[in-house]
């Protein structure tokens, strides 16, 4: 019988995690390889709580009377999310980083308790964090052999068996074989043997490779332990292997199961193995130390040429982001019509939205599940539309859709904020939106020297609502993939690490990020304008060393409608005008009859 309420879930894994003689059990979002976003059958946490994040984790205490006796830890991106779906008789609300994991469970775990982990799920920093903090109690840190919430997940899915695909080096703009071997020089200048690679957008970005194993972004389950002699070995699920992927992976690639992966690391002994400790789970390390293997902690030597798009992906996702805005700038047409008449919920939307990328060409799929947000669920910076939370577009009100397409040659992700009439907004939303707007082209026009860090350049996006004493609870820029991840590291704009999670990456030129200031107001509304920009070398007349500024790759009209151009500085009107002028000129030509009519109105300047 299936157990088909949240509070049942939750007593089931109490009695395994007894049976197991296990006192707690830590439940993250996460799968084998670290992912952000996870399988189907990886969405443990989903399961047992109701919680449908992209970021969270729960602890569960096996004894029920304890006061709290489990946990929900959310950053500030889902406190109100957490709290509408998931009960609150069941789990204390925790916010991360206020507290964490190992700071609560080293308060209300259990004197000399076990608490169970799956190794397969955590990173090693977290499960040195966690012992130390259990081992104050007298507590200890125990890794299962089997996850106690598989053992009562009946309906589990199951993995996806789907092949894995070849990506064509026209659109990669280089071989896999140039990419191993750079991969090969970088081992034998760091004197080591191997390097074990686990995230799955470098897997397929080393092999030139893609899948369809986890929504949004087309990867394939899999493994890599690459050489410094240029010889690889991928593990992979037999069915999942094509007489193409063959092919194409040629003599120089070993595949062997994707089961076989841990025995493989145990076959170790003495090599110099290079361990990215940011996205290499704590299995892998306990496997090599178990086969004696000396290991080396350092980034995933993909990580950072991934993150620089060469000439072929730079124009590829400009490729991909004309057809996007013309799927994106029909739909806002169809939107400016349909809206005010009070019919339309934010799921009608959402579909409608994906039927014109769709109707747009060479779609393969959405880059995450698109946040459509109406009135105060616009407030809620990472929304998912449900059945349950489904809510009307009502006249007069804000509407705030944050979506995106995987496209061969590009990943977008782009944001508007939209204002449903007949009537003006009220002074203080187009007050808001404007200071988020002014931090958008504040940032968009930075011109910044080399060696400059993404933290440094976040106070741009968000000076004009702190002068009013408002802020934003996330980032302002995430890295993009090319036909990958839509959130990529290392590049990323936000407060220095320690706020909102910055990062000291440098950017570089080739890098996409995206720029998206925003402004939630609980319970009422939300406004965020997102475009996604390429970092680019730039001359200054006089200037001494080099410069950098962005490009902006999206190009779809923003709502003037909400606009205040009284708070606007010449040079923004002027970035205005010059952004709708660009819109015009690459859009005009895909639209026609109202659509066109409706573009020419929307770029009109200011």
């Amino acid at each position: 019988m299936l157990m088909n309420t949240h509070e049942a879930r939750l007593d089931a894994l109490r009695k395994e995690l007894k049976h197991q003689e296990l006192d707690g059990f830590v439940i993250p979002i996460s799968d084998e390889h670290m992912s952000e976003y996870v399988g189907a059958y990886a969405q443990r946490l989903a399961w047992l709580t109701g919680f449908g994040g992209s970021a969270g984790a729960a602890v569960v205490l096996a004894d029920a009377t304890r006061d709290p006796a489990a946990a929900m830890f959310v950053d500030g991106r889902y406190t109100i999310q957490v709290r509408d779906q998931v009960d609150g008789r069941l789990y204390d609300y925790e916010s991360v980083p206020d507290t964490s994991i190992a700071e609560w469970l080293g308060k209300h775990a259990p004197a000399s308790a076990r608490i169970g982990f799956d190794p397969w799920l955590h990173g090693k920093a977290w499960v040195e964090a966690a012992r130390k903090a259990l081992a104050k109690r007298g507590g200890e840190l125990v890794a299962v052999e089997r996850n106690p919430i598989d053992a009562v997940w009946e309906d589990r899915p199951a993995a996806s068996t789907a092949p894995a695909l070849v990506h064509e080096t026209a659109l990669a703009g280089e071989s896999s074989q140039a990419k191993r071997a750079a991969v090969a020089e970088w081992l034998a200048g760091e004197d080591l043997d191997a390097t074990v690679v686990s995230a799955l957008d470098s897997i397929a970005w080393l092999l030139n490779i893609r899948g369809s194993d986890v929504d949004h972004t087309p990867v394939a389950l899999s493994y890599i332990v690459a050489r410094r002699d240029g010889t690889a070995d991928l593990f992979i699920a037999e069915e999942k292997v094509t007489p193409e992927l063959r092919e194409h992976l040629g003599n120089s690639v070993t595949i062997r199961p994707r089961d076989a992966f841990e025995d493989a690391l145990g076959e170790m002994k003495g090599k110099r193995v290079a361990v990215d400790p940011g996205n290499a789970v704590h299995a892998i390390f306990a496997a090599l130390e178990s086969a004696g293997a000396d290991i080396t902690e350092t980034r995933d030597p993909t990580i950072l040429p991934k993150a620089i798009k060469n000439p072929a992906e730079q124009q590829g996702h400009r490729d991909a982001q004309l057809r996007d805005g013309t799927a994106v700038a029909r739909f806002l047409h169809w939107l400016s019509g349909e809206a005010p008449k009070g019919a339309l919920t934010e799921l009608d939307v959402a579909d409608r939205l994906y039927r014109f990328r769709q109707e747009c060409g060479d779609l393969r799929d959405l880059s995450f599940d698109t946040i459509s947000g109406a009135g105060p669920n616009g407030a809620i910076c990472h929304y998912r539309v449900c059945e349950e939370t489904n809510r009307t577009l009502e006249p007069n009100s804000v509407y705030l859709v944050d979506s995106g397409g995987q496209y061969p040659d590009g990943t977008t992700d782009i944001t508007r904020t939209v204002w449903i009439g007949p009537d003006a907004p009220p002074a203080e939303v187009k007050d808001r939106f404007t200071r988020v707007l002014k931090g958008h082209i504040a940032l968009a026009l930075a011109v910044f020297p080399r060696g400059t860090r993404g933290s440094q350049l976040d106070t741009l996006a968000r000076q004009y609502l702190w002068q009013a004493g408002l802020d934003y609870q996330h980032g302002t820029g995430h890295g993009v993939g090319s036909f990958l991840g839509v959130h990529e590291g290392p590049q990323r704009i936000a407060k220095p690490a320690g706020g909102q999670g910055g990062t000291e990456q440098e950017l570089l030129p080739g890098m996409i990020l995206s720029n998206e200031p925003g402004y939630y107001k609980a319970g009422e509304y939300g406004i965020r304008i997102e475009n996604l920009v390429l970092v680019e070398k730039r001359e200054i007349a006089g200037g001494e060393g080099e410069s950098m500024g962005f490009e902006t790759l999206t190009h779809v009209p923003i709502d003037r409608t909400l606009v205040a151009p009284g708070l606007l500085a010449p040079h923004e009107r002027q970035w205005w005008n010059d952004y709708h002028a660009k819109v015009r000129d690459l859009l005009a030509p895909k639209l026609d009859g109202e659509a066109l009519a409706w573009l020419g109105e929307a770029c009109r300047p200011l």
